[in-house]
């Protein structure tokens, strides 16, 4: 542990420990005494902060989705064409990884898959959802697109997708033929060349 860590809050460096532990490892198999002995910090002030392992899971996702979102926020307000601004998911997900170190695919997808219904963690996962879902839907709008619905299915598909692959990548090497996101970019952006019709070239 890096001096640095060792002088922030300890709420901060629960946070921090939790995410790296839960991301590498799974939420399930991290256990609360890991995340202690990273953060340095004793199991009552955890408690304090959070109430529990099922609490801090919870402010690991929602974290995470503020600092999605930022960087999303971050890469949109550098385009401004349409459609540019419609592929720009696929943008932010490499900075993302570039910022944040994510080789391992989509944080919430893997929690979708582990987290028992009705567990507060949940509802992080339903605003990631929404905040694709009905942020590309706009966009797609704005783009032009007779069924913008479809159009944000359609990227999502592709999205999940890659995302997906890199998960795959991450546990056999050898299915490791190139960056799935550029691959997905380059499809989206084919697909809507010929859905928006000539007029709305990608960009």
């Amino acid at each position: 542990m890096t001096t640095d860590r060792a002088s922030r809050p300890a709420r901060e460096r629960l946070l921090e420990a939790a995410g790296e532990l839960f991301y590498e490892s799974g939420i399930a198999a991290t256990g609360v005494d890991a995340v202690l002995a990273r953060a340095r910090v004793a199991p009552a002030t955890l408690y304090a902060h959070f109430a529990g392992k099922d609490g801090l899971v919870a402010a690991y996702l929602e974290d995470r989705l503020r600092s999605w979102q930022q960087t999303w926020d971050e890469v949109l307000a550098e385009r401004t064409d349409p459609v540019a601004r419609l592929l720009s998911v696929f943008d932010a997900v490499e900075r993302y990884r570039e910022t944040a170190g994510n080789r391992r695919g989509c944080a919430f997808l893997a929690a979708a898959t582990e987290l028992p219904p009705g567990h507060p963690g949940s509802q992080w996962l339903a605003a990631d959802s929404r905040l694709l879902t009905e942020r590309l839907r706009r966009l797609a709008e704005a783009a032009g697109a007779d069924d913008p619905t479809g159009i944000a299915d359609g990227l999502l598909a592709l999205y999940d997708g890659a995302l997906a692959r890199l998960a795959r990548q991450a546990v056999v090497p050898d299915l490791d033929t190139g960056d799935p996101l550029h691959r997905a970019r380059q499809t989206a952006a084919d697909w809507l060349a010929d859905s928006l019709g000539p007029a709305r070239r990608p960009g």
